[in-house]
């Protein structure tokens, strides 16, 4: 009896153990690139932890490296130095391949355009990734569909891009991000083309999907509105992170 016990308690302390185990993990990053014979350090020694089911803001002027930081948590560019882990598994040494198929499964991307591709519809758009990743016809129609109902554009699901308003348009790319139930979400200036009112639904949108789908977004802003939506508020400056709220 004690055993089974004793079983049933490991397993549950494992689980939680689990559960508190950050998404994403970077330790001691760096990234500085050459410019007019000279090298210019945008990141410096940068630690960042980020817990599941959170939303984490990014603050920093213009060029202060956010749009890299976002780069490199997301595989699409490598860090001079430091470590980046996204559950768990360290992403230094992968092969580009191996960084392609993690990237695939577990980040999703959401940019201040949506980057929808044009001559397919709204649903199509968000079947994309899970058609490449070879889910079924069937079986990616469906969750499209689902995400779609999800952040509001159901009724739009046959539109193209150009039928669709800004708001429309990143609803559908928030869809698209979410397809293959990434663990992190990855947003630069999500709502920077987007009007002060269709913004503030974006927001809420984001916030209701953290709450709701226990999804986990970093998002780099300039939005103090979105900012303040958000668990957790760091500043980006002189190539480190500085807590501001959270």
């Amino acid at each position: 009896m004690s055993g089974s016990l004793s079983s049933g308690g490991e397993a549950t302390a494992g689980a939680a153990v689990l559960e508190r185990r950050p998404v994403l993990r970077a330790r001691g990053v760096s990234k500085s690139y050459a410019h007019g014979g000279r090298r210019i350090e945008v990141l410096n020694g940068l630690d960042l932890e980020v817990e599941r089911g959170t939303i984490l803001a990014i603050l920093g002027a213009s060029g202060s490296g956010k749009s890299t930081l976002l780069n490199i948590l997301g595989t699409l560019d490598r860090p001079d130095g430091g470590t980046v882990e996204i559950e768990g598994e360290n992403l230094a040494g992968l092969s580009p391949t191996r960084l392609a198929a993690l990237r695939s499964k577990r980040i999703g991307f959401v940019f201040q355009f949506h980057h929808l591709l044009p001559e397919f519809s709204a649903e199509e758009n968000v079947m994309m990734p899970m058609r490449i990743a070879g889910r079924s016809m069937d079986a990616a129609r469906a969750r499209a569909r689902d995400l779609l109902a999800a952040v509001g554009v159901a009724e739009r699901a046959t539109h193209r891009p150009g039928e669709l308003s800004g708001g429309e348009a990143q609803r559908v790319a928030v869809a698209r991000a979410l397809a293959q139930e990434p663990d992190l979400v990855l947003a630069d200036e999500p709502s920077g083309n987007l009007d002060s009112r269709t913004a503030s639904e974006l927001h809420a949108l984001l916030a209701t999907l953290a709450t709701e789908r226990h999804q986990t977004f970093v998002i780099a802003t300039h939005n103090e509105r979105l900012a303040a939506l958000a668990g957790r508020v760091l500043l980006l400056e002189g190539g480190r992170l500085g807590a501001v709220r959270g």
